[in-house]
């Protein structure tokens, strides 16, 4: 895939200590499109047929203040049955995708106690990081559930950003990851999209970074 270029402002955000990753967590219920819309990203593929995810981690490299660092998109299970590893995903987590489907309401109801976990271990922190709604499947309107208005007013209480998307046609997947790097006002990234970089594995130990990278 070419290399893809996204932009970001910078301020000053306080930062976790000392790591070369910057890692964006996918929460959603299962089925409503979490691991379609990583790929089509990452390697810009789309799979009709769904395979239940347990947990899977996507590293990218990218350059953070011309030192290289790595990407990491770690799709998580739509089950609540591991809430552990539920909460480590949060406690590690830089950025948070949260993924409805527009097919859906009780997609969107789950996501309300994955939130409310995020802003209890996030706490005074959660105002610097990054947090996108995400209306999937939204090119299948004539089993829409729920409107574009409903899932706006739901991102403007929770006080997050908003987008719908749909992995199967590739609508707004690039702008999806785009836009949440550029909310990231302390780090600009330079991200090159090249699936031959990209990898799926478990993920690693944590490490904590502060810093002031670039996104060009």
């Amino acid at each position: 895939m070419d290399q893809v270029a996204v932009s970001a402002t910078s301020c000053s955000v306080r930062m976790p200590e000392q790591s070369n990753d910057y890692r964006v967590v996918v929460f959603g219920a299962g089925g409503v499109g979490k691991s379609s819309l990583v790929l089509r990203f990452v390697k810009g593929t789309f799979r009709e047929s769904y395979i239940p995810t347990i947990e899977d981690t996507y590293r990218q490299v990218i350059s953070c203040n011309k030192n290289i660092c790595t990407l990491q998109i770690t799709d998580t299970t739509g089950s609540h049955q591991f809430p552990a590893m539920q909460r480590l995903s949060i406690s590690k987590g830089h950025a948070f995708i949260l993924v409805y489907s527009v097919t859906s309401r009780q997609s969107l109801e789950e996501l309300r106690p994955i939130w409310d976990v995020i802003r209890e271990m996030k706490g005074p922190d959660l105002a610097a990081i990054p947090v996108m709604l995400v209306g999937n499947k939204c090119d299948e309107t004539e089993n829409r559930e729920v409107a574009t208005t409903e899932g706006e007013s739901e991102a403007s209480r929770w006080g997050c950003n908003f987008m719908e998307t749909s992995a199967k046609t590739n609508h707004n997947v690039k702008e999806l990851f785009q836009e949440l790097l550029n909310m990231e006002k302390n780090r600009n990234i330079s991200l090159q999209l090249d699936s031959k970089k990209s990898s799926r594995q478990k993920l690693p130990g944590s490490n904590k970074i502060k810093e002031k990278c670039s996104v060009m």
